[in-house]
């Protein structure tokens, strides 16, 4: 009989505090969205929602807000695109992810009532037109990392985050990949690497890696305050069957490499149009890859992404083929002195691609046994000599 009472007295205990702690009436959790097939949608998405039972009101606090005006690609490309905060009912929020057919999963935010106060007024502060702007950067603060940290910032106690990375951390650009390849998005996966330069390729720590979704998902699922859970158990609150689409047989790897296979073998043919052919495509490629260089060094000097910086693609996109690319058929000595620079630079690379401080797209090794070929040639022959074989 005493254990009974015990029991019981334990139980109404546990059930009054509960009460307490929902005595506000807030209930705040965090939504994980699923992948989309969308670039801008590859990673996921994180937004907070909130929920007032005394007022009513269901509301999603979601960082990931943009304007699509006039200066848009402009602000882009330079780095100075502001995302803003917006606030939006639950239920528009929910009908825009049915729609692109992705999956939701929340976390309830296990915080007393003071807390779940200050995280609410916070989020009002912030959703503020004076204070809703931001500087957006994918790595360092993003829609995630600002979900993440407004929870962070507003609890009694410090959060503590376990591990939650294998012993060998990835880099920035292995998580990245990670998704790219899930998602089948090999284009961008190569554009991406291109332009982003070698600080990509440092280890994230246990914290930095919640810049992505899903690992902030990990991270509030096994974190604590107080030596409390930090939130319930995560669950799917939306299922809908993945956008992505299957796998191209067209990837870069495959272009580039039939690429390589027909120049080579136009080169070894002896009729005019097949001459006329390579001296039009060495002008083209040549001048695409000074193109490419100036692009990456704009990205690394000229813009506010400094992840962009320390590009080691400059040794095969170099600048300087812009102005060359119009005399590959001139016979002169420093041009031919030119393309056998090239031809060395490219061969080292090759050699080296591998061992490079930046991990490079394997996709790009036949345009690198491309240039070897072609500033070979260059360097040697006299591939545009106007006279005849023929008697």
């Amino acid at each position: 009989m005493k254990k009974l009472l015990l029991l019981l007295s334990f139980t109404f205990c546990i059930v009054r505090l509960a009460l307490a702690q929902d005595s506000c009436n807030l209930r705040i959790s965090l939504l994980t969205c699923a992948p989309g097939e969308e670039l801008y949608s590859t990673f996921g998405h994180t937004a907070v929602r909130v929920q007032d039972e005394q007022k009513g009101t269901d509301y999603v606090f979601n960082y990931g807000t943009f304007e699509f005006g006039p200066d848009f690609y402009t602000k882009f490309i330079r780095g100075q695109l502001l995302y803003f905060l917006s606030v939006q009912e639950f239920t528009d929020f929910m009908y825009e992810y049915q729609l692109q057919s992705r999956s939701i999963r929340e976390q309830v935010l296990q915080l007393s009532c003071a807390e779940k106060r200050k995280l609410y007024t916070s989020l009002q502060v912030n959703a503020q037109e004076q204070n809703r702007y931001y500087r957006y950067d994918f790595l360092f603060d993003n829609c995630t990392t600002r979900a993440g940290d407004i929870v962070a910032n507003n609890t009694d106690s410090p959060v503590v985050f376990k591990n939650i990375l294998p012993e060998n951390h990835p880099t920035f650009r292995n998580l990245i990949h990670s998704y790219l390849n899930a998602g089948h998005q090999y284009w961008s996966k190569l554009g991406i690497d291109i332009l982003l330069g070698a600080k990509l390729d440092r280890k994230v720590t246990n914290r930095e890696a919640m810049f992505l979704p899903d690992y902030l998902l990990k991270g509030f699922d096994s974190a604590s305050v107080s030596d409390h859970p930090l939130v319930t158990p995560s669950q799917t609150i939306l299922q809908m069957p993945s956008p992505l689409k299957d796998k191209s047989f067209f990837t870069p790897g495959i272009v580039f490499g039939l690429l390589l296979v027909i120049v080579v073998g136009i080169s070894f043919a002896h009729s005019g149009w097949a001459r006329a052919t390579i001296k039009v495509f060495d002008f083209l490629f040549f001048f695409i890859l000074g193109l490419a260089g100036l692009l990456l060094l704009f990205m690394w000097f000229g813009t506010d992404h400094k992840v962009c910086q320390n590009n080691f693609n400059l040794l095969w996109a170099l600048p300087t083929n812009v102005v060359m690319a119009f005399f590959v058929h001139n016979q002169k000595q420093g041009v031919k002195k030119y393309f056998s620079i090239v031809f060395w630079l490219s061969v080292v690379l090759a050699f080296v691609w591998f061992f490079l401080p930046q991990q490079m797209n394997n996709a790009l090794l036949p345009v690198v046994l491309l240039i070897i070929y072609r500033s070979w040639h260059l360097s040697k022959t006299k591939p545009y000599a106007g006279k005849s074989n023929h008697p």
